[in-house]
């Protein structure tokens, strides 16, 4: 199907108040598209999409299917959801979130942001830096952007920029004009067996990006480094960044609580003093893939670099929820390894001489079950560690895998399944100075706000 046969119909999405799939809808409204949804319950995704225009619905319902309807769907909703039954009786088209992105971005310049770690934030401050520049650029992101609220936007520039998720292998769909890759690492168990089929797939992205187009990518990354090598395009401007070496490149770091400061160079050049207004060394390599953005396309880069400043972050990457008598709550989605590694490194630098107590709760068995020696060598850079039970995200629980094979291998760990009794033991013994993480993927993220509560209270 391509975009112009989809203008034909209405589009229907089911799971529409997820965060990757009301954004889209928010897109479909801006495009024009008559635009309907239902979904389990009632958000505020879904009262902001019934301001904008949509018709969604609260429940799932055969009746709330038409015949003039293309529909798309989560990949949380099942096959034997009454509406899909529906559909497929009609013969209607149904297109994964992924399809019907790779549709909206089919007429524009678009730029697929992938990679195991830093996508949503690498994503975010890119299209805030092509904001300032005056391009307006449409952009569908996994995580909100903390200026201006949101995580979609259909705008008038030639740019889409895109989070590209490799989780499922949907990203191959999108056909980039250009791509960042930020790294590689084995993630997904429970879809890829090993680091090789994770590394086929990238170098199958790579080979998906336009002809002439672009990609900038971090070679701190072995895996990166591997598949380049291998590259045999010589249509693609490739920029590499983050290595010694590589083409982008900074020196004279300093590391702030709420930022930090770099010189970048390329090739050898200095092309400015990059400052960043988020913590930590990564995101200072998450700005250079940005610039590379920029050095690709043309943008005036002195301008580009003062734009990323203007970045304050995502929603749940490293976000301060607030400060109550010293002790300062910042709530974050990491849930790999080395998302916690760099995470915490950050925290350490923005608490100073304060303590870092962090609220773990493990996302997925299987990734437990491969990854728990790692992620207590990471979770071992705090000074106090609570751990709770795993959040399965729809998975089948593994014989013998509980979050207590992580607890049991760091000395400062308490394994405790209760959230309210962890609360209550945290707030209890902080002091001034100290700085609480809540970390992962699952709904740890509801205990920031009852944190601030309680030492409210105290």
């Amino acid at each position: 199907m391509k975009l112009e046969e989809l203008k034909l119909h209405d589009l229907h999405f089911i799971g529409v108040g997820g965060s990757g799939m009301s954004g889209l809808a928010r897109i479909a409204l801006a495009m024009g598209f008559r635009v309907s949804g239902s979904d389990a319950k009632e958000s505020d995704a879904v009262k902001d999409l019934l301001s904008l225009g949509a018709e969604i619905k609260v429940g799932h319902d055969a009746a709330n299917i038409r015949a003039d309807q293309v529909l798309i769907v989560s990949s949380a909703i099942s096959a034997n959801n009454p509406e899909i039954i529906r559909a497929k009786e009609l013969n209607l088209k149904i297109l994964t979130r992924a399809e019907a992105l790779a549709l909206f971005m089919s007429n524009k310049k678009s730029i697929a942001v992938a990679g195991t770690h830093g996508k949503t934030t690498t994503t975010s401050m890119l299209t805030v830096a092509l904001q300032g520049l005056g391009l307006d650029p449409a952009f569908a992101i996994g995580g909100t952007i903390n200026r201006g609220g949101t995580n979609a936007h259909y705008g008038s520039g030639e740019y889409f920029v895109a989070e590209a998720d490799e989780s499922d292998g949907s990203f191959l769909t999108y056909r980039p004009y250009g791509a960042i890759i930020t790294n590689i690492e084995l993630d997904h168990v429970d879809n890829f067996p090993n680091i090789e089929a994770i590394k086929d797939l990238f170098t199958e992205f790579i080979n998906s990006i336009q002809t002439n187009g672009f990609l900038i990518a971090g070679t701190s990354s072995p895996y990166v480094r591997e598949i380049l090598s291998k590259v045999t395009r010589t249509d693609l401007k490739i920029i590499t960044y983050g290595e010694p070496g590589s083409d982008l490149n900074y020196t004279h770091l300093s590391l702030k609580p709420y930022g930090a400061f770099a010189r970048v160079t390329y090739k050898g050049k200095v092309l400015g003093e990059l400052e960043i207004s988020v913590p930590g060394e990564h995101n200072v390599s998450n700005a250079l893939a940005v610039i590379g953005v920029g050095l690709a396309i043309g943008s005036p880069v002195e301008k580009l670099i003062s734009c990323i400043k203007t970045f304050s972050g995502a929603r749940r990457r490293f976000e301060v929820k607030g400060k109550v008598k010293g002790v300062s709550v910042v709530d974050d989605y990491g849930h790999h390894p080395t998302e916690i590694d760099v995470t915490l490194k950050a925290a350490r630098t923005f608490a100073g001489s304060g303590r870092v107590i962090v609220i773990f709760q493990p996302h997925r068995y299987s990734r437990t079950s491969v990854f728990f020696k790692e992620f207590a060598k990471a979770l071992s850079l705090a000074d106090k560690v609570y751990v709770l039970e795993i959040y399965g995200a729809g998975e089948n629980p593994i014989p013998g895998v509980t979050s207590r094979i992580i607890a049991d291998l760091i000395s400062n760990s308490e394994y405790n399944p209760s959230m309210i009794e962890v609360v209550d033991e945290v707030c209890a013994q902080v002091k001034t100075g100290d700085l609480i993480i809540t970390l992962g993927a699952g709904d740890v993220s509801a205990l920031a706000p009852v944190i601030l509560e309680n030492l409210n209270a105290l």
